[in-house]
């Protein structure tokens, strides 16, 4: 996904001479290219995350379009007063974009495990935040929260799913369904499984859908890029339409994407058959490993996600 990030605001930044993209003290062979095509565009600030978005700020309120850029829990937790008091109070167009969400930087530790910063930079107004499923989304998310008013969250991952929806047309706000192989053609009424997904693990749900077929269960997967704003519409069918809808979501499930949907759910009366959210269980995780290793270790991989719907459906048989 860093790749396809990196390849779009190349193409922009040539375009535009507004884009101006801030790293702290990261991506130095990733951004070499970005940093000799656009020298007065690009600027190291060095291990100093709160300086990075005071100085994105300022840019801003001079017009210009601002990129910062870091790993992991970097650009958001470690200067979210400046994100809240300068970005987003003023309703600036920066976007803080960071390189590893959830256990992407797994081998590093927990201070490197990116999985409470869907909820926290949700809570905060005039925030979009979105956590594409594959390299398309993130390219296609990227342009357009520079577009877009206000301040934005890009989260990256290490993994990519699948980009069979890489002819539709992208919007922020508007999920996307991702069919699997023998689905190609189904619609999504009376479905047993709606997945709501975010992020590069939409790949374990995507091979979760293919274990459940082995038992007749019917699944749609829709890739729900955009956690803020939320699309109604597409929660609003699959209560109507499918007798489950699961959350996958690769981070803690207190206030993320699952949190999300049972908010609008409850909010206007639209309450599904059942619900089930599947993510890290508000706890940290204390673990190391690489990615694949810690999903299955706290019970987010395909197998676990197949074996627990299953387990679901059979259950109101």
């Amino acid at each position: 996904m860093r790749d396809a990030f990196l390849d779009k605001i190349t193409k922009l930044a040539a375009k535009d001479k507004d884009i101006v993209l801030l790293t702290a003290d990261l991506g130095f062979g990733v951004f070499e290219d970005f940093e000799s095509r656009f020298p007065g565009q690009y600027f190291n600030v060095g291990v100093a995350e709160q300086n990075m978005t005071g100085l994105a700020a300022g840019l801003a309120l001079e017009g210009k379009k601002v990129i910062t850029y870091s790993i992991g829990n970097f650009p958001t937790l470690r200067c979210l007063e400046q994100i809240r008091n300068d970005a987003c109070y003023h309703d600036l167009n920066i976007t803080i974009v960071a390189s590893g969400g959830g256990f992407s930087y797994g081998q590093l530790g927990m201070s490197h495990h990116t999985t409470e910063d869907i909820a926290i930079m949700r809570a905060l107004p005039n925030i979009t935040v979105v956590a594409p499923s594959n390299p398309w989304e993130a390219g296609k998310a990227i342009e357009a929260l520079i577009k877009n008013k206000g301040v934005g969250y890009l989260r990256l991952d290490k993994t990519n799913g699948s980009q069979d929806n890489a002819n539709d047309n992208y919007e922020l706000g508007r999920a996307l369904k991702i069919s699997s192989e023998d689905n190609d053609n189904d619609n999504d009424n009376d479905k047993d499984v709606s997945f709501f997904v975010c992020g590069g693990i939409i790949q374990e749900v995507i091979e979760a859908v293919e274990l459940l077929k082995e038992s007749k269960i019917s699944a749609s997967i829709i890739s729900m890029h955009t956690i803020k704003p939320i699309d109604k519409k597409s929660i609003r069918a699959a209560v109507n339409n499918a007798k489950l809808l699961v959350s996958v979501e690769e981070g803690n499930i207190i206030g993320g994407l699952g949190s999300a949907i049972c908010e609008y759910c409850m909010d206007n009366q639209q309450i599904p058959r059942d619900f089930l959210r599947i993510g890290l269980d508000d706890k940290f995780s204390s673990f190391v490993g690489d990615q694949y290793f810690l999903r299955k270790q706290y019970k987010m991989d395909s197998q676990y996600i197949a074996k627990i719907v299953q387990e679901r459906i059979l259950k109101k048989l």
